[in-house]
């Protein structure tokens, strides 16, 4: 996902779930939910909650290269389960990853696991030259140790009795490790991370979903060109001598409460079932009343000192979508619009293999608010 060379926004609708028993997900899938994909090279994390430090489920997985940039490039989105802290901005990780074209192609010709020794195999010859050599070894070794004596034969006996003595020590040894092992596996599996559903992302331009949106703008058009030929508004023909037109507007500021949250909407009315939104160096769309300070808010690059810039918000549609796997489990996740913001320079130290955290921006939906 990436946003076109000229300024526009691209939209993320949901596109079906995925069957992880008849699809695999890459880095290259743009999905919600499931396990995340983390590209060659990149440890893996299980970010937990900076509020209850509990594990972070996965949410979001966008796959975003740059244009102008050789790395494959990835955003991991990461939110507390619990009701209590996914409002909260330290509740949410963004962590982004990125890797060399050189890279990929290493590790898909490097195998996850090498392939056990194998030994040249025997042509049928060889069974026969080395069958009449099975056992002649042992043989003549106990022949040479009867020849000893009984010195010989107890050298060999108390060889077996240091092993023999050995073995407990040994199996010990093996035990406390392996206890340990079994201890420590015990102790992760305890609190496992929950997993959503998994659902694919599909992508689309805005721009393509504005047929409706490109009628009312050459209505608009039009009725501009009519108001400065006649020299009135369409409010006044409307209204006549009252000001109707400005007491509906006021009406349905009230409603909402807020302009903001108006504006919003009616962005989204267009395409209400978008759950992603991207534009990288974009400008983001606030469904509430943003800080006068936005630009003090959002810090500089943890790495670099850059400063970051717009790059995706996540929608109230996606809400539901993020279901638990577990049966009769429900996330709890709830948002108004959680916004992203990236390093301005995607900066990147190549072998680091860990991910750079960014920056989200949390907002809650007024009308949420006003039923709590």
């Amino acid at each position: 996902m990436a946003a076109p060379a000229e300024e526009g926004t691209l939209v993320g609708l949901c596109d079906g779930e995925l069957d992880t028993k008849r699809h695999r997900s890459s880095y290259l899938t743009n999905k919600v939910g499931g396990e995340p994909d983390w590209l060659p090279g990149v440890s893996r994390r299980s970010p937990r909650c900076g509020r209850c430090g509990a594990p972070l489920v996965h949410v979001v997985q966008v796959y975003c290269p740059l244009d102008v940039s050789p790395y494959h490039r990835h955003l991991h989105l990461f939110a507390c389960p619990a009701a209590e802290c996914s409002s909260g901005p330290e509740c949410w990780r963004v962590l982004r990853s990125q890797c060399l074209e050189a890279e990929v192609a290493a590790a898909e010709r490097t195998p996850s696991r090498p392939p056990p020794a194998q030994e040249a195999p025997l042509a049928a010859t060889d069974w026969c030259d080395t069958a009449d050599d099975w056992g002649m070894e042992e043989e003549e070794e106990e022949e040479e140790e009867e020849e000893d004596g009984w010195g010989g034969r107890g050298v060999k006996e108390d060889s077996q009795v240091q092993e023999e003595a050995a073995a407990p020590e040994a199996d010990a040894g093996e035990t406390d490790v392996s206890s340990c092992l079994q201890d420590l596996s015990l102790g992760e599996s305890q609190e496992e991370v929950p997993v959503l559903r998994p659902f694919f992302i599909s992508v689309v331009e805005e721009a393509d979903l504005g047929g409706e949106e490109d009628d009312l703008r050459h209505a608009q058009k039009l009725l501009r060109e009519y108001e400065r030929r006649e020299g009135v508004t369409v409010g006044e023909l409307e209204d006549g001598e009252g000001g109707g037109g400005e007491e509906k507007y006021e009406k349905t500021k009230a409603r909402h409460g807020d302009a903001v949250f108006s504006r919003f909407m009616k962005k989204i009315s267009l395409c209400p079932q978008q759950i992603l939104r991207y534009c990288r160096g974009g400008k983001p769309l606030f469904i509430s009343e943003p800080p006068s300070n936005m630009a003090q808010v959002v810090p500089a690059c943890g790495s670099c000192g850059a400063s970051r810039t717009f790059e995706l918000q996540l929608m109230p549609a996606l809400v539901s979508l993020l279901q638990r796997k577990d049966v009769g489990a429900e996330a709890q996740l709830e948002f108004g619009t959680v916004l992203v913001y990236t390093c301005k320079n995607s900066c990147w130290t190549a072998g680091s293999g860990s991910a750079v955290e960014e920056f989200c921006f949390v907002q809650t939906d007024p009308d949420q608010q006003l039923f709590k």
